[in-house]
């Protein structure tokens, strides 16, 4: 079914005028699933114009198996009221505008309240994690994933990094999750120990307590360093300071100096 597009938002209040309906679009309205069509479900919201409930407005992930459609029939719950259809003469509802909205509620609390979250993994790809959150997907980048060989292969501890509704985009650290995890255990000026993972013309990459830690090329020594290679070896272990904890972001900065 196609939606009318240019039927403005006066026009639906006139219709409603007519009929002396106390409705307006975007109004949340409760009704009763009570008949399954080719496209959609009809849906008793108490008035005389048809409720219609397209299938693409019912879930967030659009997967609508056999069963849930059996189940969802002769239900009672809120919809959105979306559209309306003056062809068809029936306000268009949906229930995925309506999780949309709620869910991204649930989400800015839970930024709020700087909760770790422990998320189900979905997929990877090339470019990080994709997860689901409240319904809204959710993305946690390789840079802001802490390479742990004890990372679950279903789940994955994390926090919000950036929660953007407008644009529908929903950024998640776990790096930022582990810190929060291991602040107890750490602060600016300890000496702790490392384990080199990585060595860069610019810096050492060095695991602790699980965290990646960023040891600068300028934070090694105070002599000028030719060939950062012949200094650091990948899986050896090295004693550094504690420099910067930036718990916003999940990274540690480490020095050498003054050890």
């Amino acid at each position: 079914m196609s939606i009318n597009k240019s039927f403005t938002e006066s026009n639906f209040a006139s219709v409603l005028d007519e009929y002396k309906y106390n409705l307006n679009l975007g109004d949340i309205v409760a009704g009763t699933i009570f008949s399954i069509e080719k496209k959609g479900f009809l849906v008793d919201i108490g008035i005389k114009i048809a409720g219609y409930l397209p299938y693409e407005e019912v879930l967030l992930s659009n997967n609508i198996s056999n069963n849930y459609l059996h189940n969802i029939n002769s239900i009672t719950r809120e919809f959105f009221l979306l559209a309306y259809n003056k062809s068809s003469q029936q306000l268009i509802l949906s229930i995925k505008r309506l999780e949309y909205i709620r869910g991204w509620k649930r989400i800015k609390q839970i930024e709020t309240e700087n909760i770790i979250l422990n998320l189900n993994i979905r997929s990877n790809n090339k470019g990080g994690i994709i997860t689901y959150l409240e319904g809204i997907r959710g993305f946690i980048p390789n840079s802001h994933i802490a390479r742990l060989s004890s990372i679950d292969e279903r789940y994955i501890q994390c926090k919000i990094l950036l929660a953007d509704e407008k644009y529908n985009k929903l950024i998640l650290s776990h790096k930022k999750a582990l810190l929060c995890t291991t602040t107890n255990k750490l602060k600016i000026g300890d000496i702790v120990y490392g384990k080199i993972t990585k060595v860069e013309n610019y810096g050492v990459f060095i695991e602790i307590y699980g965290m990646p830690s960023l040891l600068h090329i300028s934070e090694i020594g105070h002599k000028n360093i030719q060939n950062i290679n012949k200094i650091f070896q990948v899986g050896n272990t090295i004693t550094v300071k504690i420099l910067h904890i930036d718990t916003q972001q999940g990274r540690l900065s480490v020095s050498t100096k003054n050890i």
